[in-house]
């Protein structure tokens, strides 16, 4: 697992469309659902013309974890669902989600640290879950 300030991601020797399907399975397996589907490939070529690779955005929500977030700061839904994305690459695939302790550090509010400490742990475990299955 690979991290950066606001995001860790795993490279998986999956195609673009298992991906997609293993990480979909995986959040789901910690509670996650995904609300929100966008194409960026399709969506670049029909609003710009654009060639891109594939790439996916999943909105992921886990309804207990964002309900207890609200209430800790109602501005968080600024920053919810969780997204997730899914691209291509060479031999592979590259799955990234946003660490969801950038909530805690951009509000005042405390309870934020241990909501996100939860969520951020799930969502370990579904990068860890990818890698595995994937091994």
């Amino acid at each position: 697992m690979q991290t950066t300030t606001y995001g860790m991601s795993v490279r998986l020797p999956l195609s673009y469309e298992q991906a997609v399907a293993a990480v979909t399975a995986a959040l789901k397996d910690e509670g996650f659902g995904v609300l929100t589907t966008i194409d960026v490939r399709k969506t670049l070529k029909d609003k710009l013309g654009a060639e891109f690779q594939s790439y996916t955005i999943l909105g992921t929500c886990n309804p207990a974890l964002a309900y207890t977030a609200l209430q800790s700061d109602i501005e968080m839904g600024l920053l919810l669902p969780c997204n997730v994305t899914v691209r291509e690459e060479e031999g592979g695939s590259v799955v990234s989600i946003m660490d969801p302790r950038v909530m805690a550090w951009l509000s005042d509010a405390p309870a934020l640290v241990e909501v996100s400490d939860v969520a951020r742990r799930k969502l370990e475990r579904v990068l860890a879950a990818l890698s595995a299955t994937a091994a």
